[in-house]
């Protein structure tokens, strides 16, 4: 055959009417008029096909015949992510459901890239044997099982599937099922808009490793939440109360690694926060290196021999008095007087004189590292 011949072969005017989709639901009136395909319907009068069959026909013929641009719906993916899975076989063990969970997370790593959103808590449910739960006080699900649930919680926004993949396998691994599961279903509880993130092509500047929230995520999915604590800042002029502190996973403002890394930060300087509004850098310096390293969870009354106190022999006040007058509103006033002392046995101490009472006591509170 030659060239022309093909051409007249690729043509769509000899396609029959069944295969344009918009002229399916008028084939048999199109069939009375005696149109058997394309380019006999194409031949009609445009103005005359419109005012009886609608104008989706005509539109229609000119995509097929790329004279008009095509509009196709824009996919509308769901606000909240719910997924069943049937398994393939009844799982006795928990830790086995990762195996069902990680298709799961595949699956909510495309959902949250799509949407340009971060997951902060997302839940696990599965469904379990009805023939063998009978004995569970659990919920009754919509087919007649019973059903377990795992929230995940993450301090950062984020799409690393890896990084939640190991958080479950944690908390899957102290769970213990009462019967075989047949479902999962896996469901996001929140997320947020997640900002891109420049990478850089020299080697050198790759991050290797966890980040410091995925570490201590699964330090507190393994260990448990209140077995990994987290220091943060308290406004409050008494070193005392200066900080307090929390589950790493429930840090105020910790909601990424920069915000723990703070966090932790401040518990090295126990007694950091009180810089002084509007000084310099210099003088903020010179204030802070006079707070210890370590604090006493209970200041320690100190003996006085001769109007200088003792701590494992006579201190020697090397700076202050740094006067605090904190705590009045809260009917647990402190007035004292801080001094940075040596000891010959204990170097460097932080100590205090109370100025409430008829006699000066004196108190340790701090060491210095």
């Amino acid at each position: 055959m030659d060239a022309d011949g093909d051409l007249a072969a690729m043509s769509p005017d000899a396609l029959p009417l069944h295969t344009l989709v918009a002229a399916r639901a008028h084939l048999p009136t199109l069939a009375r008029l005696g149109l058997r395909n394309w380019g006999q319907l194409r031949a009609l009068p445009r103005g005359g096909l419109v005012r009886r069959f609608g104008a989706g026909l005509v539109d229609a013929l000119d995509c097929a015949y790329g004279q008009r641009a095509e509009v196709y719906p824009w996919v509308t993916l769901p606000e909240v992510f719910d997924v069943p899975l049937e398994l393939s076989a009844s799982v006795e063990t928990a830790s086995a459901l990762l195996f069902g969970a990680r298709r799961l997370l595949a699956q909510l790593q495309v959902w949250l890239r799509a949407r340009q959103r971060g997951v902060l808590a997302l839940e696990l449910l599965w469904e379990l044997d009805a023939r063998r739960s009978n004995a569970l006080h659990v919920d009754a699900h919509h087919r007649g099982g019973a059903q377990g649930r795992l929230v995940l919680r993450t301090a950062q926004a984020t799409q690393d599937m890896q990084h939640l993949a190991r958080l479950l396998g944690e908390q899957l691994a102290q769970v213990t099922l009462p019967a075989p599961v047949l479902y999962l279903r896996l469901r996001s509880l929140q997320t947020q808009p997640l900002a891109g993130e420049s990478v850089s092509l020299l080697p050198d500047d790759v991050r290797h490793g966890d980040s410091l929230h995925q570490l201590l995520e699964r330090l507190s999915a393994r260990l448990g939440p209140e077995q990994v604590r987290c220091v943060t800042q308290h406004a409050d002029h008494r070193p005392e109360r200066m900080q307090r502190w929390h589950a790493a996973a429930d840090t105020p403002g910790a909601g990424g690694s920069r915000g723990l890394s703070s966090a932790i930060k401040s518990g090295a300087g126990c007694a950091h926060s009180t810089g002084a509004g509007g000084q310099n850098d210099s003088e903020n310096g010179e204030k802070m290196a006079r707070y210890p390293t370590w604090l006493l969870d209970t200041p320690l009354r100190l003996t006085v021999h001769e109007g200088s106190p003792q701590y494992e022999g006579p201190l020697t006040l090397l700076a202050g008095p740094q006067r605090l007058e904190s705590g009045w509103l809260e009917g647990a006033a402190a007035l004292r007087d801080y001094y940075v002392a040596r000891s010959a046995a204990a170097g460097l101490v932080w100590v205090y004189r109370e100025r409430l009472g008829a006699t000066a006591c004196w108190y340790l509170h701090g060491l210095f590292a």
